[in-house]
């Protein structure tokens, strides 16, 4: 029985990369002493091995109990992760690694411009239309709901060219910008996405359920992920404000549209150098999107000496994503 608990991430590419300055950016450095090695650890969290994988094998790792968690793509998760509950879905958002499983055809077929239009397509081929795909499962659960025919042609290396050189009528693959498809003479569909994704975090079921110290990492994982991400969008503003109270700098605030904060502001006594006792510090929270209307806002009310700073994290008082495993693995074991 080993006693430490396990991490699986990426092993090589853009996705381990990112995975890597995700958790850096998160508070979580790695500590990888030989270059060459496929183990490491994060000395924030004592007790946890990061292992370094391919996306499929952090799939069947995690869901046969070898490894805790794990951080993969949705695409690679919903592929491998088969029926029967061994995995659980922490984060389904982690921000990166966007991308989308999505079925394309070549720029020749200009009667298909939809799903739809692929029936019609099959019936002028005269038999079911041949799909290149390294995601069998997603693409024939995708077309067998929206009844196409379809066979499915299994592959491991450059999808793109399976229509030109005549093994695949079109392809079902991974699409992030297009421009490679657009390379090869492929478009997708519309209406063609079988599966969108970005990296996610999940753990094996099982394991939060009978281990108290997977459970402590889990919430340890989600509680810095979660505070990392939410600070993402914001910004923290300070401001000198003259006022007869905070009070009464508030009800100004309040009357404002974007400077109310998350709950609202903080503001309290500046001890000024003149002596005067009207004189408050404001701190407010505000998103990213809305900082110059805040800024706007503010000096309209008499703010002045305005510093603006990025927020590194925003902590709730529980992760909801916390309250929610909870939930599911105690659904789980009651059933």
């Amino acid at each position: 029985m080993r006693t430490e608990l396990r991490l699986s991430i990426p092993s090589k590419g853009r996705l381990a990369e990112e995975t890597i300055e995700f958790l850096k950016a998160c508070g979580m450095d790695i500590y990888k002493p030989n270059p060459r090695q496929y183990e490491a650890t994060i000395p924030s969290i004592p007790g946890l091995t990061v292992l370094f994988q391919r996306p499929t094998d952090i799939v069947i790792s995690v869901r046969n109990g070898s490894v805790d968690f794990g951080i993969t793509g949705l695409d690679v998760l919903e592929e491998h992760r088969g029926e029967n509950g061994d995995i659980l879905i922490l984060h389904e958002a982690l921000g990166y690694g966007k991308c989308a499983l999505a079925l394309a055809v070549p720029e020749s077929w200009d009667s298909v411009q939809s799903v739809a239009d692929l029936r019609a397509e099959a019936e002028v081929l005269g038999r079911p239309i041949r799909v290149a795909t390294k995601f069998p499962q997603l693409t024939a659960r995708f077309l067998e709901i929206n009844r196409i025919p379809f066979s499915i042609v299994s592959a491991e290396g450059t999808l793109e060219i399976a229509p030109a050189i005549g093994y695949a009528d079109m392809i079902s693959d991974l699409v992030s910008s297009g421009q490679t498809l657009k390379d090869n003479r492929l478009r997708p569909l519309d209406d063609g996405v079988v599966q969108p994704s970005q990296s996610v975090l999940v753990a094996n079921s099982a394991g939060l359920r009978n281990n108290s110290k997977a459970l402590a990492v889990a919430r340890q994982l989600l509680e810095f992920f979660e505070a990392y991400l939410r600070a993402q969008n914001n910004m923290s503003i300070f401001a000198n404000m003259r006022g007869k109270s905070p009070e009464a700098i508030a009800e100004r605030i309040f009357a404002q549209t974007t400077i109310s904060g998350l709950n609202g502001p903080t503001i309290s006594n500046i001890i000024h150098r003149n002596g005067d006792p009207n004189w408050y510090a404001l701190h407010i929270i505000v998103h990213r999107s809305e900082l110059f209307a805040a800024i706007s806002e503010l000096r309209a009310i008499g703010g002045s000496g305005v510093v603006v700073a990025p927020v590194t994290y925003i902590f709730e008082e529980e992760p909801p994503r916390y309250k929610a495993m909870l939930e599911a693995i105690t659904q789980q074991t009651s059933e």
